[in-house]
Formats: structure tokens, C-alpha cells, sequence
């Protein structure tokens, strides 16, 4: 049996370069990044058009009429995934700590930017949960979205790491999650702005198709608090029971 790992993952990485090299949407954002004027949100907006350009190789260069018994068995998913997914943890981290860096210069915090390690259990997750299905067809479906929330979960990783190191630094970092499109109530529920050492467990959850943003901007590098939420018990209840709908559970 012919081995297509090597051909295909040249196509894919071939097209992938291509693509990213000819997106409006990247030069839009490297544009503000070089500028200094680019954020969370620009960020962001970097990431899902990463995710939504190698969604899109994906799925038009992989077919089961290429695959063996057309079946995508593990070795082919780790040798395909692992490289590609990877690379846009590269990418996208590399221009999160660019925006991080010029979020600090300009509150004066003389910090270094931490840079979120690649999180190998979310690429794990994929490759064998892809590999698990006998008829690629039917597990098709995990090269869309799934790949785009990834890539987001970049940023977030990078919020993350800079805002607890800050927080550590003895600074009182105000995070914002703020909705995008029409979200679902779970995510209304969670919206709003939150400090520090008040996170709700679930502010750095994802679900597919979800394209709200968690935002930080250490802003002039002071302390600073908000005033606390009013505790709502009703509300809790729905995000309890709603935080895991939605949320496609890669081992199911």
C-alpha cells in the first residue's frame, strides 16, 4: 500500500501558504500589527481566518476516495494534523505576543510577553477522534469548526499566560468577554467584564461556531477593579447546566 502522507501533506502545506500569503484579512492585521495598532481583537480576527483558510485545504485536499479503505486511519491523521495544527499555533501565537508586547510598551510595563505552549491534548483530541471513525465521511465534519475554535484557542492561551503572569506581577488584569453575531445563552450569560480574581471558571470556554472574544488590554498599567456583579443565583443554575451544551466533546 502506497503511502499519501507525504504527497498530500506537501499539497496541504503548499496551499495553506499560498492562501494565508494572498488573504486581505492577514495583511489587514500584520498592517496594524506593524503599525502597533493592532489588539485582542485584531488578534482574534487573525486567528479565525488561520483556522478558516487550513479548514479549508483540509477538507478540498482530503477526500475518502484518496484515503485507505476510506478510512483516515491515525498514522495519516497524526502525520497531517500534528505538523499543520501546529503551524498555526505558531503563527497565531507569534502575532498574539507581537500584540501583547505593543499592549505593554504602551502601558509602560516593562514585562515580558509570555508566549502560551502549544497545547498538544486539543491536537491529541482531534487525531484520534478523527482516526476512531471507520467511515471518514461521517467524522468529516471535525476539519471545519473544530479547526477554526482551535486556532482561536490560541489567542485565548495567550490571554491567558500574559494576563496571569500580570496578575502575579501584582497587577489586577480586567478581562472582557464580549459577544459576536448572535450567541447563544450561554455565552449571553457570561459576557461582561470580570477582574482578575473574580474569573469565572468558564471565561476561557469554547464551543464550535462560537466567534465571541475574550479581550485584555493592561490599559495605563495601574491597578484597577470593577465594581463586583450582583449575585444572580438563577443565573448560576443556567450557566451550570448550559456550560457543556453546545460544546462538541471530542472523545463522544
Amino acid at each position: 500500500m502506497n503511502d499519501i502522507t507525504p504527497e498530500l501533506l506537501e499539497k496541504i502545506n503548499k496551499l495553506f501558504d499560498e492562501r494565508t500569503s494572498e488573504s486581505e484579512k492577514l495583511k489587514d492585521a500584520v498592517k496594524k500589527l506593524t503599525l502597533k495598532e493592532a489588539n485582542y481583537v485584531d488578534a482574534n480576527n487573525f486567528a479565525i481566518e488561520i483556522g478558516d483558510i487550513l479548514s479549508t485545504v483540509l477538507n478540498e485536499t482530503i477526500d475518502v476516495s484518496i484515503l485507505p479503505d476510506g478510512r483516515m486511519y491515525y498514522n495519516i491523521a497524526d502525520r497531517i494534523l500534528n505538523p499543520t495544527m501546529s503551524k498555526n499555533h505558531e503563527l497565531i501565537s507569534e502575532f498574539t505576543a507581537d500584540v501583547q508586547k505593543n499592549l505593554n510598551t504602551k502601558a509602560g510595563l516593562h514585562l515580558k510577553t509570555q508566549v502560551p505552549d502549544l497545547n498538544q491534548d486539543r491536537i491529541d483530541g482531534i487525531v484520534n477522534r478523527i482516526s476512531s471513525e471507520t467511515d471518514f465521511d461521517v467524522i468529516k465534519w471535525i476539519l471545519g469548526d473544530p479547526i477554526v475554535t482551535f486556532s482561536q484557542s490560541v489567542v485565548d492561551d495567550s490571554i491567558k499566560a500574559n494576563a496571569d503572569f500580570q496578575a502575579s506581577a501584582g497587577l489586577q488584569p480586567i478581562l472582557t468577554r464580549k459577544l459576536r453575531g448572535k450567541a447563544c445563552k450561554w455565552c449571553r450569560a457570561l459576557a461582561g467584564a470580570y477582574d482578575y480574581s473574580n474569573l469565572p471558571k468558564e471565561i476561557y470556554q469554547r464551543h464550535d461556531n462560537w466567534r465571541c472574544t475574550i479581550e485584555y488590554d493592561p490599559g495605563d498599567g495601574k491597578r484597577r477593579t470593577i465594581p463586583p456583579k450582583k449575585s444572580n443565583p438563577e443565573k448560576k443554575t443556567k450557566i451550570q447546566a448550559r456550560k457543556q451544551i453546545g460544546i462538541k466533546k471530542l472523545e463522544e
